[in-house]
Formats: structure tokens, sequence, C-alpha cells
């Protein structure tokens, strides 16, 4: 069976829940689809979060899509580049290379989520955050166990109940329909899996 680790972020800032967190809870009490779902939800801390995806991709995963919030955006955002930067600009691991591209389709699957009525395109800088650091350590460890894992980021908009507490004008996706897309992406790699 194909085997799918879900990775979402805790809390942080001034919202008391985090969107993809919501989401993939969300996909988790209705996706049926024949493969094995793993989340993980992991720290708003660097050492922290490397060290548990660190373990957690050893679990011998198929696919690994990471999932962030990211407030300001209108679609999903699927992550192509991680780069070897924090905030600050210094490197997340010293002697590591300069970036990693994601080897996952994701033009096809921005088109496919599109094609189910959900706004997607391929984002090309996940940004010098947690977000960039998950994206490019997922794709670090893959290649220095030469795992069969593939690995993508994806940043999710706020949801509808986050930016109505703040009484804003932020833009928002529901949660259904983020999952909904989680769930049109995990089939699209799944019947691009079995064509290789």
């Amino acid at each position: 069976m194909t085997r799918v680790l879900l990775t979402a972020f805790e809390p942080y800032d001034r919202w008391p829940d985090n969107a993809s967190w919501l989401a993939l809870m969300d996909l988790t009490h209705w996706y049926d689809g024949p493969v094995e779902l793993v989340t993980r939800r992991y720290p708003v801390d660097l050492a922290k979060m490397s060290e548990k995806l660190r373990t957690d991709l050893q679990e011998d995963y198929d696919f690994a899509l990471h999932c962030g919030q990211g407030p300001g955006s209108s679609i999903l955002r699927l992550e192509s580049i991680g780069l070897n930067l924090r905030t600050d600009g210094s490197e997340i691991l010293s002697g590591a290379p300069a970036a990693y591209r994601s080897s996952m389709p994701l033009d096809a699957a921005a088109a496919r989520i599109r094609g189910a009525g959900i706004p997607a395109t391929v984002s090309h800088h996940a940004g010098t955050f947690l977000c960039n650091a998950a994206l490019f350590l997922s794709q670090h460890y893959i290649a220095a166990f030469g795992m069969k894992t593939s690995s993508a980021f994806i940043h999710v908009p706020l949801s509808p109940g986050q930016v109505a507490r703040e009484n804003s004008d932020s833009p928002s996706m529901s949660t259904p329909m983020v999952s909904a897309a989680m769930a049109v992406l995990i089939q699209q790699l799944l019947e691009r899996s079995s064509i290789a």
C-alpha cells in the first residue's frame, strides 16, 4: 500500500490554530482512498522540527507532503524549491547544497487541482522561515539516506474562521476545499506512480 506522510505546523504568532493542521485533520476524517495517511504536527522551532522530520522520514514513505499556513494568499501554492537559507541569511545546514527542487510533477498537480475548481499555482520560493526549511530538509534527508520518498511543500491560505476572528479582510480558503485539494494531489500522484 502507498504510504503518505502529511505534515503541518502547530499554531504560532497571533493565530490560535493553524490552517495547515486544520486541513490535514479534515482530510483524515473523510478520505478513504487506497493509501495509508500518516499525519504529524510539527513545532514552530527549527531544531525540534528538523529532528522530528528526520525521524519521521525514515519510516519508509512513498510521498511526503508538508503543509504550512500562508497568510495573505488566496490560493494554494505548491512550492518547488527549498533553499538552504534561514531568515537571518545563514545556512540551514552547513556544507549542504544551496537548494533542492521537488521531484514531484507540481505543474500537473496544480493543473489537476484547478481542474477540480480549487485555485492553485506552482511557486518557486517557499520563503526563508520554517516552511522553506521543511521543504529543504525533507529533500536533503531523502537524498542523504537514499530514500524512495518524493516530497513537496504546500502553502495553504488562512481559514475563514481565522480571518473572521481577526475581523480582517485577509484572503482565505475553506478547510474542506483545502483538504479536497490534498486528496486531488494524492490521487494525481498515485496515478502517475502507477504509470511510471
